[in-house]
């Protein structure tokens, strides 16, 4: 006891000495600072008081790092500390690492959590103290209060280059000494001043603002990210319907293409049939008008330059037309990718309508096990009424049999009044069937009041059955407005589909025009025909040619082939009889065809 009571006067001495001493400096402490060397000393020993010693075989052993080491297990927080204390090579005891271990913790600013970590499982710590030791007693809780006023200390310590293992502290009393002495000689003064509470009430306060301070920050993020979400979602809106006019434009745009295309194509198809007529009467010209050769050599001199700037002219147009032709296919790209969208809303529309049929299905189950209760209890009610009826004429029975025998006792007595000295016999027989009528006269009141009762609560489960099926009734309605919803969802979903399939006919139709379109620019360019000396591989087997594997020219691509990749014969626009044509080619026109029946 008095070891304990002097070990808990010099930590708190030694604790006030190194806060005040640390704010006197500016809170930043290194490992020379004498009082922070004493309070290591002092809490070395209250950490020393009452260890066990444990025998092993190099002898025996008494260090208080044991019971340190058992922090790492119960507060994970503290595996770096234990980590680096092992890691350090210098420490080559027990003691050393113990140092280490409070040197860190300190700097850390969590010895006191530790250590009150520690207090809390003393059954771990009975393994290695005495029960009288300082840690399991009450005196232990009061260091670990004491050491949270050392949270507002800084220390940079440096374990490197210490010998921490042979270190031996020595606790210089003249730092107290100025504190502790009292008017009266005694050195309780500076001992109750130190038990003052005040940076541990301030430490707590700080802890208590921090985490009130990280709580706003939290709720000011959240506030930002759903301010973040609900402008993104606008800006998402904004897209779609941004998105919605420029598809709009760009059919616009493409139904605008496709009428220069065609106007261009009759232009052409005019000048031709112009340039025809032109050519026939100067051929009749010429015959008639021999003579005039030089001026006409001279005339068609200058129709050759009309028709070669018309061939740029036309020239032009084609470049025009392969651009157009480039922003339709990305038209028809980002039309796919409309789609694709599209098709996914059906599937989630779909879903929904699945999960409407399910609970629809709940409901149906529901009001059929309800309305089977209501018919069992309508059973159980038609019981209980023909029970109720049965009862009712009992008593009807049982009082016209007392209203009789009451006539009968009134009669009696009427004759017994003139022969009471004759008939003293009979009216002791007549008083004993009376006091019986009246027995059964009681026992049937009783049947009747718990007849009653039963009507009563016969009642009351009519009038919960009332409830019930009003509650039913409620229910079909529910179920009514599910199955409207149902129906409502379903037209949107067949509307829906109306429009994709729309959509998707649109799309193959446009499709078909720009198969048109490259047609007639292929028509308006004309197929390259390749030469033999030029291939030396089929296009599309890419297998080299040779005496066995002839050269073929494809009619339609005018590219060159194998005998296996252009084994296909079709009829041409150029060619009316069935020609030789390619494999692709094949496909395409045959695809084409079918498009055009269809």
């Amino acid at each position: 006891m008095e070891e304990r009571a002097n070990l808990m006067n010099m930590m708190k001495l030694s604790i006030k000495t190194l806060i005040q001493s640390a704010l006197s400096l500016g809170r930043t402490l290194d490992s020379d600072f004498p009082p922070l060397q004493q309070f290591f000393v002092v809490l070395e020993h209250c950490l020393k008081h009452g260890l066990k010693v444990k025998k092993t075989f190099i002898g025996q052993n008494k260090s208080f790092f044991g019971p340190l080491e058992l922090v790492e297990k119960l507060c994970p927080e503290a595996s770096d500390i234990a980590t680096s204390v092992k890691n350090l090579p210098e420490l080559k005891t027990a003691v050393g690492r113990g140092r280490a271990w409070l040197y860190l913790a300190l700097m850390q600013k969590k010895l006191a959590d530790y250590l009150k970590v520690l207090l809390d499982h003393k059954h771990l710590l009975s393994e290695f103290y005495e029960p009288d030791a300082l840690m399991m007693e009450e005196e232990g809780a009061v260091i670990v209060g004491l050491l949270v006023g050392l949270n507002v200390i800084d220390a940079n310590l440096c374990l490197k280059g210490e010998d921490l293992d042979s270190q031996v502290g020595v606790i210089d009393f003249s730092l107290y000494l100025k504190e502790t002495q009292d008017s009266d000689g005694k050195q309780d003064g500076g001992i109750t001043a130190v038990l003052d509470q005040k940076h541990y009430v301030e430490e707590l306060n700080r802890h208590l603002s921090c985490t009130v301070a990280d709580l706003q920050n939290k709720i000011d993020c959240l506030e930002k990210t759903n301010s973040k979400l609900q402008e993104e979602l606008a800006a998402a809106t904004d897209r779609i319907g941004s998105l919605q006019e420029e598809q709009q434009q760009l059919k616009q745009q493409n139904e605008l293409i496709r009428e220069r295309s065609e106007k261009s194509v009759e232009v052409t198809k005019e000048d031709t049939k112009v340039e025809l007529d032109t050519y026939k009467q100067s051929r009749q010209g010429l015959d008639e008008m021999y003579s005039d050769v030089w001026k006409q050599l001279k005339e068609e001199k200058k129709i050759r330059l009309e028709l070669e700037k018309e061939l740029e002219l036309q020239i032009g147009m084609k470049t025009e037309m392969e651009i157009a032709m480039k922003l339709l296919e990305k038209d028809t790209h980002e039309k796919q990718d409309t789609l694709v969208a599209l098709r996914q809303q059906l599937e989630e529309v779909k879903a929904i309508n699945l999960q409407m049929f399910h609970k629809s299905q709940n409901a149906e189950c529901s009001l059929q096990q309800k309305t089977e209760a209501i018919s069992s209890f309508e059973g159980k009610t038609n019981e209980m009424m023909s029970s109720m009826k049965q009862m009712e004429e009992r008593l009807q029975h049982a009082e016209k049999a007392r209203q009789a025998a009451e006539e009968r006792c009134t009669k009696m007595k009427q004759e017994l009044a003139g022969r009471l000295d004759t008939c003293q016999q009979q009216m002791s027989q007549l008083d004993s069937k009376c006091s019986t009528l009246e027995k059964e006269l009681k026992t049937e009141k009783e049947q009747r009041q718990t007849l009653q009762r039963e009507l009563h609560q016969e009642k009351d489960a009519t009038t919960l059955l009332k409830t019930e099926l009003q509650q039913m009734e409620g229910l079909k309605k529910e179920l009514r407005k599910l199955q409207d919803e149902k129906q409502q969802l379903e037209k949107v979903c067949e509307e829906q589909e109306q429009a994709l399939q729309e959509m998707g006919l649109h799309l193959s139709q446009s499709k078909l025009k720009m198969e048109d379109i490259k047609e007639v620019n292929k028509a308006l360019k004309g197929h390259t025909w390749l030469k033999d000396d030029e291939a030396t591989h089929c296009k599309q087997c890419e297998k080299e040619f040779s005496i066995s594997r002839r050269k073929h020219h494809c009619r339609n691509c005018g590219d060159i082939f194998c005998n296996t990749c252009s084994s296909n014969e079709l009829a041409l626009p150029s060619y009316p009889k069935p020609v030789r044509v390619c494999d692709t080619c094949h496909t395409l026109l045959l695809q084409r065809c079918s498009s055009n029946s269809s």
